[in-house]
Parts: structure tokens; C-alpha cells; sequence
């Protein structure tokens, strides 16, 4: 069971052009996936839920720091690396999005993918492995994660910064501007457009540093797209790009088929 395998239609990454024109940041909890992948592993639990004093210890801001302990609760009872695995590997993508990554993998040419995410490295690299388009993506940004000697997932910070707005762990906005001035010096030019897909508070950040040429995908009714709606219409100097609702990934692609058209 578990997502479709795309086919494998590309040639090796070490093969991939490197003058693309454009760059697509992905979100992957309930962006790329159909739900977080946290409550997938939750399920694993004897109960298929968290204690109460587990669930009562969250604080806002803090979901890193929570994760962790769900993390190691679950190892405390015995969930294995192999569940793990299984459960992961059976979330389903959401509506469309195999579409989307079979639109970019026949558009290699023209698009970098990029993953940033608040969830982490096995989960993240177990999915795409499974799903058939690891091999798609430059790039995968997320909080490092290693199994323990006892089988225990362990979960560690991605990054410290300076932005108030987000998470201790994790702006987003910092890793888009680190990774876009490193690209153009290694490319000798930047990407003519960026686009931005997400759903989450978490994506807000990231789409203050695009421009009026890029473009924020926000999942229609998600906090992203209720929170970019408030910035638009209260005209927030901080948000310039374009903001696209999305349900699918489908609707993704329309909009993508438009740009490369327009050369």
C-alpha cells in the first residue's frame, strides 16, 4: 500500500542542468503529504494516541521540542524503527502532487526543487525514497534525526537565529536567503523566479523575501493562505509576491505551464 511510485523517468542528478530559471520551495508536513507525519507515527502507539500530560506539555512555538518527546515516548514503548518506516512510507501525498512532481520532472530544465521543513531528515528522505522522487530535489532542509542505540528517533534543532517570528529552530526566511545568495554565486546569476508552496504559519516567514516576480502556492483555508490573505489586505509593505490559493497540485501546475510559457 502507501503513495503511488512515480516512475523514475529522469537521468541522475549529476547529469541535471545547472542554469535553471526557476526555484520551488516545498513545505512537506500537509503540503507535499496529506497530513503531519508526526500524527502518522502517533498511531503506531499501543493506544494510537498520546497521554494527556504528554499532549498538555506543548507550548506555542515550541513544536521541535515537542516532537522530540512524542519521539521518545514512542521508543519508550517500544514503537520500532521499522513501523516507523512502514507508517511513514504508506502517508499519502496530497491530491495532485504526484501530478506536480511529474509536471517538474519532464521540466528539469527549468525548475530546482528544494524541500524546507519543520519535520525531519528520516522522515522526509524515507517518503520521497519510497515515493520514486528523492532524486528530483537539490536540496532538503529540515531538523537533523538519527535512531539511538535503543531504536529511539532522536530530533535535534536545525539552526539557531535572530527572527522573532518564528520557531527557535527554524525561520524558513533565513534558509531561502542563505540558499538563493549561494546559489547565484555558484550559478553566476539568480533564479528569474521563486516560487514558494505551503500551508502552514510556519510558511509566512520565507514569502517576505520574494519579490513582486515570485510566488507564495498558499493550501486554500490553511493558516498560510488565511495569513497572507490578512497581509494583502491590510497592504503589508512586507508581502510583494503573488499569491496563489492551491487544493491541488494540479492547481500548481496551471500556473507553473503559464511562466515557462511565457519565456
Amino acid at each position: 500500500q502507501g503513495p503511488p511510485k512515480m516512475a523514475s523517468l529522469s537521468y541522475p542528478n549529476h547529469t541535471a542542468p545547472q542554469d535553471q530559471r526557476f526555484l520551488v520551495l516545498f513545505d512537506f508536513d500537509e503540503t507535499i503529504i496529506s497530513e503531519n507525519s508526526d500524527d502518522a507515527a502517533v498511531r503506531l502507539l499501543p493506544d494510537q494516541q498520546l497521554p494527556a500530560w504528554l499532549i498538555n506539555s506543548y507550548r506555542e512555538g515550541q513544536y521541535h521540542e515537542f516532537s522530540a518527546k512524542i519521539l521518545a515516548y514512542m521508543a519508550d514503548q517500544g514503537v520500532t524503527k521499522e513501523s516507523i518506516q512502514s507508517a511513514v512510507e504508506k502517508i499519502p501525498p496530497n491530491p495532485g502532487l504526484l501530478d506536480l512532481f511529474h509536471y517538474l520532472q519532464s521540466h528539469q530544465h527549468d525548475f530546482e526543487l528544494v524541500v524546507v521543513s519543520d519535520a525531519n531528515t528520516y522522515f522526509i528522505e524515507t517518503w520521497l525514497e519510497h515515493t520514486g522522487v528523492r532524486h528530483l530535489f537539490r536540496s532538503i532542509f529540515t531538523n537533523p534525526s538519527y535512531f539511538d542505540a535503543r531504536g529511539g528517533l532522536v530530533l535535534r534543532p536545525f539552526h539557531s537565529h535572530s527572527c522573532p517570528r518564528c520557531p527557535e529552530n527554524m525561520c524558513k526566511q533565513a534558509i531561502l536567503r542563505e540558499y538563493l545568495a549561494a546559489r547565484e554565486q555558484e550559478r553566476g546569476v539568480g533564479f528569474q523566479r521563486v516560487f514558494y508552496v505551503g500551508d502552514g504559519s510556519n510558511d509566512v516567514c520565507p514569502t517576505q523575501a520574494l519579490g513582486p516576480q515570485d510566488t507564495a502556492f498558499a493550501r486554500r483555508d490553511y493558516p498560510m493562505h488565511r495569513l497572507l490573505l490578512e497581509m494583502q489586505q491590510s497592504q503589508s509593505a512586507k508581502f510583494k509576491a503573488n499569491m496563489v490559493p492551491w487544493v491541488t497540485g494540479d492547481d500548481i501546475v496551471d500556473c507553473l505551464e503559464k511562466m515557462v510559457k511565457e519565456r
